[in-house]
């Protein structure tokens, strides 16, 4: 098993990423919100320079908010800089679209932008259509060396719904979903990911990279779900939870997704979002503290069995250790923690120090 360290990305705070590697994790991720954070490729420049063995990437980039060239040429920058070490973590766009009042990009044209990006970064010409015109490109002038596609970059999509789990397997190198799956469904999503790559002409291979975007809390003697200080730990990831059934909800005008464990929690929660925030900046307002921090008035949202739902890793060690094996029997490759920022040098200390250390 693996691990890696996502952070809410901040160009004056990239230190953490050489943070990280000294705590040996394997993989560092920078997320790409444009309206939230700073640009990830700048952040990520300075973490390559000041680093040495950490793979590092995007976490993921968004593909609605830049033309698939300019991703190809931005990764295969930071590839200059980590040669051999970079990956590519891309995805439709979730909160970076919506809080622009937007939608994610569509499944078929992800398809063809990871098609593009991919052919990009091999070194090859590819067919690109923008405003409607197709036309042949590469990247030229190489005699300059300014971009490094000599090393592989890999290809990390995200992806939960089929479609996009096809385009994985077709084009990527590797998947990340958003939270811990079930054993089952991640196993038929690692089936879907096959299917995709066959329907593709190819076949996906042991090297094929799994990795969840989750959470954790390494409990003491004593706590519970209900302690302050486990709650500090996981409440933006948890929160954020909300704010993506919020998201579905509003799209699907339906909520039986929504388990009924939890059902009274998210009828409060669609009240308050209902009452304080106004439709026409409602998409401001509902992903306020994405990933980052809880807002003080949303805290009352984590419950016990919202962590529960939320599908963290919080636990005492050896419960997280036994659910570590448990979901690498079923195929998964790295767990990739994203913890709130006020918390996130001792989460990831806490987890290297009692958990990794464990199982390497």
């Amino acid at each position: 098993m693996k691990f890696g360290g996502m952070v809410a990305t901040n160009i004056g705070d990239w230190q953490i990423f050489r943070e990280l590697e000294d705590l040996e994790y394997d993989h560092g991720w920078a997320p790409d919100s444009q309206m939230i954070w700073s640009d990830a490729y700048a952040t990520l420049s300075l973490a390559a320079w000041h680093t040495e063995r950490i793979r590092l990437g995007t976490g993921v980039a968004i593909a609605g908010t830049r033309l698939a060239p300019v991703t190809a040429h931005s990764i295969a920058s930071i590839n200059k800089l980590a040669p051999g070490r970079t990956f590519l973590g891309i995805g439709t766009g979730h909160t970076a679209m919506r809080i622009m009042g937007a939608r994610p990009m569509k499944a078929k044209a992800f398809r063809d932008y990871l098609r593009v990006v991919r052919g990009l970064l091999h070194g090859e010409e590819v067919e690109h259509t923008h405003n409607g015109e197709t036309k042949p490109i590469r990247f030229l002038d190489r005699e300059l060396d300014s971009v490094n596609t000599e090393q592989p970059v890999d290809i990390y999509v995200a992806a939960n719904g089929p479609k996009a789990l096809k385009a994985a397997g077709a084009f990527g190198d590797g998947r990340i979903c958003a939270g811990n799956e079930p054993l089952g469904v991640l196993a038929r999503n690692l089936d879907t990911i096959r299917e995709g790559a066959a329907e593709a002409g190819r076949k996906i291979g042991d090297d094929f990279h799994t990795a969840a975007l989750t959470f954790a809390c390494v409990m003491r003697p004593g706590e519970t779900l209900e302690s302050e200080r486990v709650i500090d730990e996981i409440d933006s990831q948890v929160v954020s939870t909300l704010h993506y059934w919020y998201e579905l909800y509003q799209e699907w005008g339906r909520d039986d997704f929504v388990s009924d464990r939890v059902r009274g929690t998210w009828e409060d929660y669609k009240t308050y979002v209902e009452t304080t925030m106004p439709p026409d900046r409602r998409h401001q307002m509902l992903h306020r503290g994405h990933c980052a921090f809880c807002p003080p008035e949303e805290r009352r949202f984590i419950t016990p069995d919202m962590i529960r739902i939320a599908g963290g890793l919080v636990g005492e060690p050896d419960e997280i250790v036994e659910r570590l094996g448990q979901l690498e029997k079923a195929g998964l490759k790295e767990v990739t923690l994203l913890p709130p920022v006020a918390h996130m040098r001792s989460n990831f200390t806490d987890f290297a120090e009692q958990i990794m250390a464990r199982v390497r």
